[in-house]
């Protein structure tokens, strides 16, 4: 099982894809989390999710979590399919229950209610391709498969 989370190749394409994923959604988690960016850091977002959106608390703390550590350890290369997994899950939440009504498109020129779901179609592209190859080249998780097979 640690084979199939950990294993990757020598590619630099998921190191690509990775510290890209990483860091455009460093930034979401840090507004979450920190309040870093303009954003209301954990109580407020905690408050937000819970009472505005109306999501189980439980819900609310991973989506925290997921975009500011998920991204760190994306970029780090540490336990990236699992990451990434929970990536493409998260995505297909906001998109279903925010986006979606706002079509595809998003709102460049202020003219729509509110954003499209394209920048979430990227987001999981970028992770399913992280799911096939793992984390690729100067990854964490690529020192972890190694010594687990040197011993």
């Amino acid at each position: 099982m640690k084979e199939k989370i950990f294993k990757t190749t020598d590619s630099y394409a998921p190191l690509a894809i990775r510290i890209m994923l990483g860091l455009v959604v460093f930034p979401h988690g840090a507004q979450k989390l920190l309040g870093w960016f303009g954003g209301y850091g954990f109580s407020g977002t905690m408050g937000f999710f819970t009472e505005t959106v109306g999501l189980p608390w439980i819900v609310g703390f991973m989506v925290i979590i997921l975009e500011s550590f998920g991204a760190i350890a994306l970029i780090a290369g540490v336990a990236t399919r699992l990451v990434a997994a929970n990536y493409i899950l998260l995505a297909l939440g906001i998109i279903f229950s925010s986006h979606i009504q706002n079509g595809f498109f998003m709102n460049w020129f202020g003219n729509q209610a509110g954003e499209g779901y394209e920048f979430f179609l990227l987001w999981i592209g970028m992770a399913v391709g992280l799911l096939i190859t793992g984390s690729g080249a100067y990854s964490i998780d690529k020192h972890l498969i190694l010594k687990n097979i040197d011993k």
